[in-house]
């Protein structure tokens, strides 16, 4: 695999510690600013926000300029966003510094990944998004720990200027590691990018995403009740065993991207069944403690295998203009955290117990196996049409004129 992808996952490594961080400090930052723990809790869904306008925005205004020149102003927006959000004087310029730093996140997992796989050959592509998606993974396993222990310690205001830094060092990554001729500008255009979105097979495709991954968000953003009140770990625990489920992101990161190489809408159909496996075992495994532990991980992995076939799926099905339609998925990505933390809130709310998330998540990926069923459908009707065109007018080409011999 080419270094030049090393790049791209430092920038993933930044955006996905200042992505999670803010959840371990908001008591600092609500005691430091004093607001309450729910009002600090919008600086969570400012970022997302921000996520979600700018994916598609940021991708359609760089259309036509060279991707990693795009790549570059975008760390360059991220490092910005966080120093403003170390120098904030208040809640409200902070939460717009937090809005500001998620602007970048997803047209910069979007145009990375359509430069990761521009660096490989065809049949390495899914492994090459895996690798940039590793830095996702890995910041889960240690950047969020170690920038929380930093905020705790430091102040806050430390964390994000240790992630500015992040983003400095991704930029000469960038710079020094991606080569111009490696991602240059798209042959589409904002034309072809915007057309290539009028495409239902790539809309089934983001559907994919906001469904499959709404059922790990259902689950995971309850998890913490589910480990101290149905597992019964303590409250300090519970830091190391969200570590645990980076461990298995991690791995099913890594596993998912080199199985999608080979079948990539087999290991996308096997890591749905798996989540509604690991999710209906949920309020079982949560009786002991080594078995939920054991569920963190599962559901890491489970989660992840689907992650590089879902990104990968999105840009074939838009091929003619990739970029705009791959940052499009990141958005979806968030659309799916927020819808499933929504629906995992209503079980919860409901009164089916703790661990409901996890059944009401199960019952999401099990949705997401139908929209992927239906969109391998309209691929095979799609393909077969053509191919049947294909037939039709080859039988109507005449044949030779034969000689005929006296």
């Amino acid at each position: 695999m080419p270094l030049a992808l090393l790049a791209l996952a430092v920038g993933a490594f930044g955006l996905g510690t200042t992505e999670f961080v803010m959840m371990g400090l908001l008591p600092d930052v609500a005691d430091d600013l004093h607001i309450s723990i729910p009002a600090a809790g919008h600086l969570v869904s400012a970022y997302a926000l921000g996520v979600v306008i700018g994916a598609p925005l940021l991708a359609a205004l760089t259309a036509r300029l060279p991707r990693r020149r795009v790549l570059i102003s975008l760390m360059a927006l991220f490092v910005a966003g966080n120093a403003l959000s170390a120098l904030a004087p208040g809640y409200d310029s902070l939460l717009a510094a937090r809005f500001l730093s998620g602007l970048p996140h997803g047209a910069f997992f979007g145009v990375g990944a359509v430069v990761a796989t521009g660096l490989v050959a065809p049949e390495r592509k899914a492994r090459s998004v895996s690798l940039m998606f590793m830095g996702l993974t890995v910041a889960n396993l240690a950047g969020v720990p170690v920038a929380t222990l930093m905020g705790q310690h430091l102040g806050w205001r430390a964390t994000f200027l240790g992630v500015s830094l992040i983003g400095v060092a991704a930029m000469a990554a960038v710079f020094f590691l991606i080569q111009p001729t490696h991602a240059p500008a798209p042959a589409a255009g904002l034309r072809g990018e915007l057309a290539a979105l009028r495409s239902l097979p790539v809309w089934l495709a983001l559907a994919t995403t906001v469904v499959g991954f709404g059922a790990l968000f259902s689950a995971y953003s309850y998890v913490t009740p589910m480990l101290t009140d149905a597992a019964g770990y303590a409250a300090s625990d519970v830091t190391l065993l969200l570590a645990l489920f980076g461990v298995g992101a991690t791995i099913g990161n890594l596993v998912g991207g080199r199985l999608a190489d080979h079948a990539m809408r087999g290991t996308l159909f096997g890591g749905l069944a798996s989540m509604v496996a690991v999710l209906l075992l949920f309020p079982v495994l949560m009786r002991t403690e080594w078995s939920a532990a054991l569920a963190v991980v599962l559901l890491g992995i489970a989660a992840f295998v689907t992650g590089s076939p879902l990104q990968l799926m999105v840009m074939e099905r838009a091929s003619a203009g990739p970029s705009l339609a791959s940052s499009a998925n990141q958005a979806a990505f968030n659309l799916a955290n927020a819808g499933g933390a929504w629906i995992g809130g209503v079980a919860l709310a409901a009164g089916f117990g703790v661990t409901s998330p996890a059944v009401a998540g199960a019952a999401l990926a099990v949705l997401g196996l139908g929209v992927a069923s239906v969109a391998y459908a309209v691929d095979r009707g799609r393909h077969a049409t053509s191919t049947g065109h294909v037939r039709v007018v080859a039988s109507h080409v005449p044949e030779p004129a034969r000689t005929v011999h006296s």
